[in-house]
């Protein structure tokens, strides 16, 4: 697939509004991608079972860190807690809850990553008990749609002029929440069809699709593994050149060495936390072909029509599902009007074996969705590893940010920058080296994603973020 088909099957729509965008490429550097967590510290308690600690790691995978980190500290990956999943090619900052020893903790050294101790505690962490993120993100390159490269005074005209829009159309400081490619293995969608395989509870499929699924921009040794497992299914053949960074997919075609036709075990071997996500990218392609179906449509993501579901907004960003609402004839202005305040959020369906969906106009297009992407007649129960069963629930359409700003930054003159960048644009790329570099900073709520609105500033290839 290339970038388009790509954007297509994930569903992304064209942006929220018109426009051109800066163009440009993300992550030249790993620096130029900082995301700070805004969360509470757990109280602290001396007697307390556990390790809290604050982790900042330069391009690590979150998964791949807290694997390697249960090593160092002798405990299973399931003994390390933390509320969400970073970017790899980044700079992060997060808390992590450790059941282990201070001492431990304090001698743990791995490369390319600070543990600062900050005490012992009763309470554990879960997925998205956090406030939000704070990033800090440089976009290099910026280009016009022809490949000339733009200065910063454009840049950051059509920067603001994006916001202006989005504030008109939506509102201020709201933009569409769309699910970020990330979630789905970004120029490599593997995610939600491991995961389809795995709700149809064909794990043999599953595997394969893991180790053998062609990306967008694998490397060669990657290209050649993935070609070798296509072709033979042999675990020692593909042992012998796997590329060393793909530590996921060895565990797999060791647990295929010792038991060949242990699928479920083979798939087990991933992290419990991306075994959830390879279930929950399913439900994500729904969520994502809904909202494209609304913006389509010309129906508003902030304000509800009669038959949408609405939920009170936290402090935090996040929605209360528990407290949720039909819109009707006889609530709707109160309701649009609650939603104009940020009080309500529209929602939009991630579906599973109870998740309510809308009824109306919104429902017939989150039922399009559903069938567009061929799971209308799943189920969400998996027998084989019961907690990867789902309920499904809901997800706001769109969200806001908190403290943007932007500004022009110097280009860069170091050694950090990447290959990528280093090889130069290739045909239908949207960057120019002598482009201008502007630094973006922004506050979102959990589980919202800077590359989307990213995306609507820059409105870049799939590839470029």
């Amino acid at each position: 697939m290339d970038n388009k088909s790509i954007e297509e099957y994930l569903g992304f729509g064209s942006g929220a509004v018109e426009g051109l965008g800066i163009g440009g490429i993300l992550k030249v550097r790993v620096e130029d991608f900082r995301v700070e967590e805004v969360s509470p510290i757990p109280a602290l308690d001396p007697k307390g079972r556990f390790t809290v600690v604050r982790a900042t790691l330069e391009n690590w995978e979150t998964n791949r860190f807290l694997k390697r980190l249960s090593r160092a500290c002798g405990i299973n990956r399931n003994r390390i807690f933390a509320s969400g999943l970073k970017d790899k090619r980044a700079i992060t900052t997060q808390l992590l809850v450790i059941d282990a020893p201070r001492k431990k903790v304090e001698s743990v050294d791995i490369p390319d990553s600070t543990l600062e101790v900050l005490g012992r505690t009763h309470q554990k962490i879960g997925m998205s008990d956090h406030d939000g993120n704070r990033f800090t993100i440089t976009v290099r390159g910026c280009c016009f749609e022809n490949g000339e490269p733009m200065d910063g005074k454009e840049a950051m005209k059509r920067v603001l002029d994006m916001i202006s829009k989005m504030s008109i159309k939506l509102g201020e400081n709201v933009f569409p929440n769309w699910i970020g490619p990330q979630r789905f293995g970004s120029t490599r969608p593997v995610t939600p069809e491991v995961g389809r395989a795995v709700v149809n509870e064909d794990f043999q499929q599953a595997v394969n699709l893991y180790l053998g699924m062609k990306g967008l921009n694998d490397g060669i040794e990657t290209e050649e593994f993935r070609e070798m497992w296509r072709e033979t299914k042999d675990p020692d053949k593909c042992l012998d050149i796997i590329p060393k960074h793909l530590g996921f997919e060895r565990n797999m075609l060791e647990s295929l060495q010792n038991q060949p036709e242990n699928w479920v075990k083979a798939y087990k071997t991933l992290p419990p936390s991306l075994q959830l996500l390879t279930v929950h990218s399913l439900q994500s392609l729904a969520f994502n072909h809904s909202l494209a179906g609304r913006i389509r449509s010309d129906v508003s993501i902030v304000e509800p029509e009669i038959g949408d579901l609405v939920a009170p907004v936290q402090q935090s960003g996040r929605i209360d599902v528990g407290k949720m609402s039909e819109v009707s004839e006889t609530n709707l202005q109160r309701c649009r009007r609650n939603c104009r305040l940020g009080r309500l959020a529209v929602t939009g369906p991630l579906p599973g074996n109870d998740a309510p969906l809308a009824s109306g106009r919104p429902g017939e297009i989150e039922n399009r969705a559903i069938k567009d992407t061929n799971l209308d007649s799943i189920d969400w129960k998996v027998s084989a590893i019961p907690r990867l069963s789902t309920n499904g629930t809901r997800r706001p359409l769109s969200v806001m940010f908190r403290e943007f700003s932007v500004e022009e930054v110097p280009e860069i003159n170091d050694s950090s920058i990447s290959k990528r960048w280093d090889d130069g644009p290739k045909e239908n790329d949207k960057w120019n080296s002598e482009g201008c570099s502007m630094r973006m900073k922004f506050i979102l709520p959990p589980g919202t994603y800077a590359t989307v609105l990213m995306r609507e500033l820059m409105r870049s290839p799939l590839d470029h973020y």
